[in-house]
C-alpha cells in the first residue's frame, strides 16, 4: 500500500528535507552525508525529517531483536514516527551486513548503500513488500530511482 498516489510524484515534487546522519561506526567505506542526502531526495515525495543512523552488528542485532523479534542484524530498519506532512522517521543501516551483502552479491558498495537508503525512504512513505503485488510495486520504484541515479538495477543478479 502506498501513500503516494502517483510514483512520478517522487521525481517532480518540491521537497523540504531535514536530514541528520549519525555514524555509530568508523566512517571507513561508508558514504558521506552528501551522498545520503542525494539518495534520500531522489526517493522522497514529500517534506520530511529523517535520521539515518549507521550502526555496527551489536546495535543492529539489538534493534532487530527489540522491534522485530529477530535475533540477528539486518541490513536496514525503518521507523516511522509521523506519516503526515512532514514525514518523520529513522532509517538504521547496519554497515557490516551491508558490506557483507555487497561482497557476497558482487555489488558495488555505494550502489548497495544507495539501494538500501532508497528502500528505507520508500518504507517511510508507506511502501512495503509484505505481499507479491506490493513487492513488485516497491521493487519497480526502487529500480527506477536507483537507475536514475546511474547505479545498476539492484534486482539484476550480476
Amino acid at each position: 500500500m502506498s501513500l503516494i498516489k502517483n510514483p512520478d510524484e517522487i521525481s517532480s515534487c518540491r521537497r523540504t528535507l531535514k536530514l541528520t546522519v549519525q555514524f555509530a561506526v568508523a566512517k571507513t567505506g561508508i558514504p558521506g552525508r552528501q551522498l545520503f542526502r542525494k539518495w534520500v531526495k531522489a526517493a522522497l515525495a514529500e517534506p520530511a525529517e529523517i535520521v539515518i543512523r549507521i550502526v555496527d552488528l551489536a546495535e543492529g542485532e539489538a534493534l532487530n531483536c527489540k522491534f522485530r523479534s529477530k535475533h540477528s542484524a539486518t541490513n536496514v530498519l525503518t521507523f516511522v514516527y509521523h506519516n503526515d506532512t512532514p514525514l518523520v522517521g529513522d532509517i538504521v543501516l547496519c554497515a557490516p551486513v551491508i558490506h557483507r551483502e555487497a561482497e557476497q552479491q558482487c555489488k558495488d558498495l555505494m550502489a548497495h548503500y544507495a539501494h538500501l537508503t532508497v528502500h528505507g525512504v520508500l518504507h517511510l512513505q508507506g511502501y512495503d513488500h509484505m505481499n507479491d503485488e506490493d513487492a513488485a510495486v516497491m521493487e519497480s520504484l526502487e529500480t527506477k530511482i536507483i537507475t536514475g541515479l546511474n547505479y545498476p538495477d539492484p534486482y539484476v543478479i550480476q
